[in-house]
């Protein structure tokens, strides 16, 4: 057998082909099957966008208002589900509970093949439109609240904007959580996604495999940055903080959340898109106090590693925590929102790992003990 190098974690290895995702992280670059993620922003929708993931194009007119018309109907959840979010246990999370229901929602899909390499996962749109309406649900019964229909008539931002609160949210505030969930929506070969990989080379559901993709985001080292971002701002407390906190956190070599990527070499081009919109909703609601906190800790934080000859940036998860807070969104909730939004990506990854599909299989490097030989008890020594 060939040797190969060892890559701890992967690290550098290219592991499939794809066409999906391009991240040029030298320049700050992001493109969807070739669009840039600042035109998307700027121009699309989550529902537009999330065609263009799994079918490999930008829809014409009537092709995005059938796609549209099949998300939003979609979204509504039957009896079952919402007696399984309203009887789920209090310990539980809310990612649990998306791991619950996806698996639910596999049971009680109809003519469904498993196992097989066809899939039916553009016809159902469960997982992507669901995940949003549950998340919205849930809330709403930890408030004791009831049960509110989805609405046909907004985008799928808008729309858990509207459950969450039980209000139709701004036009601005609609577009602006759209087009965050549009921005989490993809990014490649990140853990999550190849999870979601690994389970579908072995033709299990697409179900399962976002299944297993929610549960590789549930991790503290994948998911969860911009909640502690927001931790952060809290722990400092004060703009008059801002510089010993930092110092202190560098004189013990605690990371700066929300700053650095391990992809990108200059700023996360969603976090440009992402202050651009938490500047513009600090202004619509008068208060920019959050906006101007994180821009100073980012001035802060870049002028000391400068001073070591090091570039760091915002990435995404700087602002976002932030976005959300503004719109009155819980932050145990700022994961599960990433999981809906990337459900699409994960979708997508899917069905093109299933058009060409070769199991993966990576070795491992053994460094255990060399063969021995089998001793009775009575002749082991203690220790």
């Amino acid at each position: 057998m060939t040797e190969v190098d060892y890559a701890k974690g992967l690290e550098g290895v290219i592991a499939a082909e794809s066409e999906i995702c391009q991240i040029d992280g030298a320049k700050g670059k992001l493109y969807y099957r070739g669009y840039p993620i600042e035109d998307l922003a700027q121009y699309s929708s989550f529902e537009e966008t999330a065609y263009l993931l799994l079918y490999e194009k930008l829809p014409s007119a009537q092709e995005l208002e059938d796609f549209t018309i099949r998300m939003r109907q979609s979204r509504g959840l039957q009896p079952p589900i919402r007696d399984m979010i309203s009887h789920f246990p209090a310990a539980g999370s809310p990612m649990e509970l998306l791991q619950s229901v996806i698996s639910y929602l596999s049971g009680s899909v109809e003519h469904r093949i498993q196992h097989s390499a066809t899939c039916n996962c553009r016809q159902t749109l469960h997982q992507i439109s669901q995940m949003a309406t549950v998340l919205a649900t849930y809330q709403r019964f930890k408030e004791g609240k009831s049960y509110l229909e989805p609405r046909m008539d907004l985008s799928q931002g808008a729309n858990f904007l509207y459950l969450l609160k039980g209000q139709e949210p701004s036009p601005e505030e609609g577009r602006i959580f759209d087009t965050c969930l549009l921005l989490h929506a993809e990014h490649g070969f990140n853990a999550s996604t190849f999870t979601a990989r690994i389970v579908a080379s072995t033709y299990s559901t697409c179900y399962s495999c976002i299944s297993a993709a929610i549960g590789a985001l549930a991790g503290f080292l994948h998911g969860g940055a911009n909640e502690r971002v927001m931790n952060m701002v809290d722990e400092i407390g004060g703009k008059e903080n801002i510089d010993p906190w930092l110092d202190k956190a560098l004189e013990q070599h605690r990371k700066v959340m929300g700053m650095g990527h391990r992809v990108y070499k200059t700023k996360d081009p969603r976090a440009i898109v992402m202050e651009r919109m938490l500047k513009e909703l600090s202004q619509q609601k008068g208060d920019l106090q959050l906006y101007e906190f994180l821009k100073k800790i980012e001035e802060n934080f870049r002028a000391r590693m400068e001073k070591k000859g090091k570039r760091v940036y915002p990435n995404v998860d700087f602002f976002s925590g932030a976005v959300y807070t503004l719109l009155g969104i819980p932050r145990y909730l700022f994961t599960p929102i990433f999981a809906a939004a990337r459900s699409a990506g994960w979708l997508a990854h899917i069905l093109e790992q299933r058009k060409d599909n070769r199991l993966f299989r990576p070795r491992a490097l053994f460094v255990g003990p060399e063969p021995r030989p089998y001793l009775p008890v009575e002749k082991r020594s203690g220790g």
